[in-house]
This record gives C-alpha cells, structure tokens and sequence, in this order.
C-alpha cells in the first residue's frame, strides 16, 4: 500500500487472511504431519469417499482449486506417508483414482477436528462457526470464489492500476 492510499484493497485484505489462517492450520496440523495443502486433499477426499465417491486426482483438483499437477504431486506424498492409494481408472487408464487408506481416514478424521476447532476460534469475532455473520461470510466469499478467472487483462487494465497487491 502507498502512503497517499486510502486503506487496504480488499484483494490484499483476502490474501493477508488466506495467508494467516494457512499458517494457523499449517502449525495446528504440524503434530499430524499434515501441510495446510495435503489437509485440503485429505478432508476433500474425506467427504467425497463417504458419499460414496472414488475421485480422479483431476476431480479432486476441480473440487479443491488446486492445480491438478499439485494434487499429484501431494497425492504421492500421501501415498508414500500411507495414507491415501492411487490406483488406475479401469474406465479412463490415463485417469488416477484416489482413496484414503484406513491409517489415512484416521488421521483425517483427527485433522478434521483439530481444524474445526481451530475455525471456531478463528471465527470468534463473527461470532463463531455456527453465527449468522459468518454464515454471511460465508455467502460472500463463496460468490467471490465463483467468479471466473479466465477474463484476460487488458493492457489499459494494468495502466489503471494504483500499484497495490491483489
């Protein structure tokens, strides 16, 4: 931000935030041996196996907005940890399906709670996971994450530019 600036834009305020809390889960998951980034893939796979699903990495990529190279990469992280397994889509051979193990769901289920609570700490000034500011929140965020990002910029884009961080 620059000095003549009239506060934080809300990009910047978003990434300051994203970074904060992936710090916060990155040290409250450090006991697990779980990274903010395998927890993102762990817990999705989490719920996606209850309902029922086997996922390819790339649905789990499209599911958690990580880039389908770095679910692949974490995939074989967790494989080697044992806890998720990798196997071939009989339907697709060029396709990787992924499931937890059963060492790998119990320590997501862990994980899941230790992030949970972390959450209803982290949202106390809201008022808490379940509070209605939150629930606004998160309507907010959501509508902003459903935003497509594939608009080029224009070179007038940059040009109108103040300078300042997303």
């Amino acid at each position: 931000m620059s000095k003549g600036s009239p506060g934080p834009t809300p990009g910047f305020l978003v990434w300051r935030l994203a970074n904060r809390w992936r710090v916060a889960v990155d040290r409250a998951l450090a006991p697990s041996g779980l990274t903010h980034a395998q927890y993102s893939l762990v817990a999705s796979l989490y719920g996606m196996q209850r309902a029922g699903e086997r996922p390819s990495q790339r649905r789990l990529a499209d599911h958690t907005g990580l880039e389908a190279l770095y679910v692949s990469k974490l995939a074989r992280a967790l494989e080697a940890a044992g806890l998720v397994e990798r196997a071939r889509d009989p339907r697709d051979p060029r396709a990787v399906q992924l499931a937890l193990t059963e060492e790998g769901q119990a320590v997501t289920r862990r994980a899941i709670g230790v992030v949970q609570e972390l959450l209803e700490r982290l949202l106390e000034p809201l008022g808490g996971l379940g509070a209605e500011r939150t629930h606004a929140f998160t309507h907010e965020l959501t509508t902003l994450l459903d935003v497509p990002l594939d608009v080029p910029l224009t070179p007038s884009d940059h040009e109108n530019s103040k300078g300042t961080p997303p």
